[in-house]
């Protein structure tokens, strides 16, 4: 006669074959618990279910953190409030970002303060927490226009599908944005087809600087063309400004 081990065995058995590993373990553990008789059917099946959705969501994100590049980064956005060091304009803007709003909207953000006011740090919090539903890459501005300007020099066609693939990612963030002068006119042109691309595809950017954007043309050879370009593309939304304290060393 048919204990229940038998039917139990067979279940665990195709779920495994289907790859469910955790609901089999889950399922298995359940069964072997002094509750497993006393609990209802919709009960036992939401608890493995639930289980097993839990583990392929923490999965799923832990990915797209390794692919943002931003595994094992600390950064958090409850960290990024207003000090007696460091102030966030205006008033409830890391509140109003952390709802991920402007991400499913395709807007940009521009995050602007001095060196060590804490760009980066808001600039990754808000990439980890958009993890959690969005695809996210986070790159050093200078890094990305760098490869993109030597693809589009030597390999045209790959250029064009790293281009593709940049205008698909819901937030791009481009960190350390004209930190030094650019003084070469493809890497200014790869830049701006980057945001183009991205802003006809109402996908988000964060973009973070130090520096004031009437400094910009000085950044970019001198061309206010350019720079207006730029400038219109990257704070077409929201601005972020960190103003730390003089005394905040």
């Amino acid at each position: 006669m048919d204990t229940g081990e038998k039917t139990m065995k067979a279940a665990l058995d195709q779920l495994q074959e289907l790859g469910l590993k955790t609901m089999a373990a889950s399922l298995e553990d359940f069964y072997n618990s002094p509750d497993f008789n006393n609990t209802g059917r919709l009960e036992l099946i939401s608890r493995i279910i639930g289980d097993e959705y839990d583990a392929r969501m923490t999965s799923r994100y832990e990915g797209r953190l390794r692919k943002a590049k931003l595994k094992g980064c600390a950064c958090s956005l409850d960290k990024c409030v207003d000090t007696k060091e460091r102030q966030y304009q205006p008033d409830e803007i890391v509140k109003t970002l952390s709802r991920m709003q402007f991400v499913k909207d395709g807007m940009n953000l521009f995050i602007l303060g001095p060196s060590d006011s804490g760009k980066t740090y808001l600039a990754k919090a808000l990439g980890i927490a958009a993890c959690r539903d969005y695809r996210v890459l986070y790159y050093h501005c200078e890094e990305l226009s760098a490869d993109l300007s030597d693809l589009r020099k030597h390999d045209y066609d790959k250029y064009k599908r790293e281009l593709k693939k940049l205008s698909t990612i819901d937030l791009l963030i481009l960190d350390d944005f004209l930190l030094h002068p650019m003084s070469d006119d493809t890497e200014i042109e790869v830049l701006y087809t980057v945001l183009e691309h991205r802003n006809e595809a109402q996908k988000s950017c964060i973009i973070c600087s130090q520096r004031e954007p009437k400094s910009w043309p000085g950044m970019v050879m001198q061309d206010e063309v350019s720079s207006n370009s730029l400038l219109k593309r990257i704070t077409k939304n929201y601005t972020v400004m960190i103003q730390r304290s003089v005394d905040d060393h």
